[in-house]
């Protein structure tokens, strides 16, 4: 199945925010979530719609097969994970009560079938956009039947938390959720877990920044902490955080330290698992390649500088597509900037996103949630990030 170099679209009528109170999801997103979704949406065939949920089960497949048992150190080297994080990462990985979640694989649809860009495995935002917004966005167009759009992320969310659960019985149920301070988005991506995790089983939630969170490796006060009220603390033994495993890994190393003894202790338990990172990394992209040469969801990707060819340049821990650079025969055809500069890079072939007739490239987000389960899309005239865009899709 190839699909069309042309992505065809659908107006979308009405208002999103009225649809979503009448959903009783206004709850799930922020204001300025409204102002970057498309009022049209991708018409999405069936088959495409199946090729890349497919797709993304045999991806993550293979992801799991690559990984050697026991992990070797120079496995965690080449992955650029921080060394701090190595113990977590092999115990979360040995101990299947470390449960993943979710993720979102970003994969370009070509005329040779889909190809993975890169796997965002520990932190994955855009669940407010896929699992509500869209479905809103077709309830205020009129156009929300049943089965118009691949979106089971609320309830293949609602099915890993609950498994993640019967996975630790011996923790109290409670829930914390954390995320980057003064970030409007991750609190709402939270949201929609805490939301999925109340239909799960769990019987108390919290929502905050990380820098309200507490943690203690002492005595009777040993947790994970938050002040719930003014004279009222509360422990949790569940962490959900939208907070990237090498971020706290580089930036609080004391409070990572804490943690991993809470997680090898089992005073706390933390999702996505450590070793979501040995996925999160493109250096992976190359070890998958390595490992699967020639595979057809692959792109020819390595560790060292190709000599031509047009190819994309990522560091190996950037998020948000900043950092990268398309060269095209030696000569740098486009670049997104960002903080990322010094990191180790991996060399990726160049895959041409399909566009519409504005010349606007899209780029399809399918979530994992125990199986695929959830397609959106991110357009842009030039690199995809996450203020990239939102549009909706409608199968066809």
């Amino acid at each position: 199945m190839t699909p069309p170099s042309t992505i065809r679209l659908r107006p979308l009528a009405g208002e999103v925010a009225p649809a979503l109170r009448g959903l009783g999801w206004e709850w799930a997103m922020e204001d300025a979530c409204q102002n970057y979704v498309a009022r049209e949406a991708v018409e999405l065939p069936e088959s495409e719609a199946e090729e890349l949920l497919q797709a993304a089960d045999t991806l993550y497949e293979l992801l799991i097969q690559c990984i050697p048992d026991p992990i070797p150190d120079d496995l965690l080297r080449l992955l650029a994970i921080p060394q701090n994080l190595w113990a977590a990462v092999r115990h979360s990985w040995n101990d299947d009560r470390h449960w993943h979640l979710y993720g979102r694989f970003d994969i370009a649809q070509t005329p040779e079938g889909p190809k993975l860009l890169e796997f965002n495995a520990d932190t994955a935002t855009s669940i407010p956009e896929v699992a509500v917004v869209q479905w809103a966005s077709l309830v205020a167009a009129g156009l929300g039947q049943e089965n118009r759009q691949v979106n089971g992320v609320f309830e293949s969310l609602q099915v890993q938390l609950g498994q993640w659960r019967e996975l630790n019985q011996d923790l109290e149920p409670t829930l914390l959720l954390v995320y980057l301070p003064e970030s409007a988005e991750d609190a709402a991506n939270c949201s929609v877990v805490a939301e999925a995790a109340l239909a799960a089983g769990f019987t108390r939630m919290h929502i905050c920044s990380i820098d309200e969170m507490q943690v203690s490796v002492e005595g009777e006060e040993r947790g994970t902490w938050v002040q719930v009220a003014k004279e009222e603390w509360q422990r949790f033994s569940f962490l959900f955080k939208l907070v990237p495993w090498e971020i706290l890994a580089e930036e609080e190393p004391e409070l990572t330290a804490d943690l991993s003894q809470l997680l090898l202790s089992r005073d706390v338990i933390i999702a996505n698992p450590a070793y979501t990172l040995l996925f999160q990394s493109k250096a992976i992209l190359a070890w998958l390649w390595q490992c699967y040469p020639q595979h057809s969801l692959l792109l020819n990707t390595s560790l060292n500088k190709p000599a031509s060819g047009h190819y994309v340049c990522k560091p190996v821990l950037g998020r948000e597509g900043r950092d990268v650079v398309a060269v095209r025969d030696g000569a740098i055809s486009s670049t997104h900037t960002g903080d990322y500069a010094g990191q180790p890079v991996v060399y990726q072939q160049f895959a041409q996103l399909p566009s519409d007739t504005n010349t606007n490239l899209y780029q399809a987000g399918v979530f994992w949630a125990g199986s695929s389960c959830g397609i959106g899309y991110r357009r842009a005239k030039g690199f995809i990030t996450n203020l990239s865009e939102f549009v909706p899709h409608l199968l066809v």
